[in-house]
């Protein structure tokens, strides 16, 4: 699904960039260890995901797809809902995620959720360009 959602700016990425942001399932599998992840299903095919970290500094968005086909659903909105109830449960201060500035479609759906950018590194995956976004949450 990963894979998927990406291609169309697989161009935008270095090699190294792209294979990071699509693991193979393996790498998938070996990282639920760190935290949920959550999938959107329409019509028995998952066409949306997003996991989660939780870290001292707040609950770490990983990996927000949603497939081609499925885009302007709503289903983004519903995996952040997901995500934001989740930090809250576990007394999260903030979400944060790293993003690439071409996603802009990306970028509007996580303002619109109450993201704003930071000047947080990373800057780069694998020299591909990343900003970091935080959403502060109510204690």
């Amino acid at each position: 699904m990963l894979g998927e959602a990406f291609r169309e700016y697989e161009p935008r990425y270095t090699p190294a960039a792209y294979a990071a942001t699509t693991p193979i399932a393996e790498t998938v599998r070996e990282r639920l260890a760190e935290g949920p992840m959550w999938v959107a299903i329409r019509e028995n095919e998952i066409v949306g995901t997003v996991s989660a970290v939780i870290r001292e500094d707040g609950l770490y968005v990983r990996r927000m797809a949603i497939a081609p086909t499925a885009r302007g659903r709503g289903l983004g909105r519903a995996l952040l809902v997901a995500v934001e109830a989740f930090a809250a449960e576990h007394r999260a201060r903030r979400l944060y995620l790293s993003t690439t500035p071409f996603l802009a479609d990306a970028i509007r759906l996580y303002e619109a959720a109450g993201f704003r950018p930071t000047h947080e590194p990373p800057r780069d995956l694998h020299g591909t360009p990343l900003f970091t976004m935080e959403k502060k949450l109510r204690p």
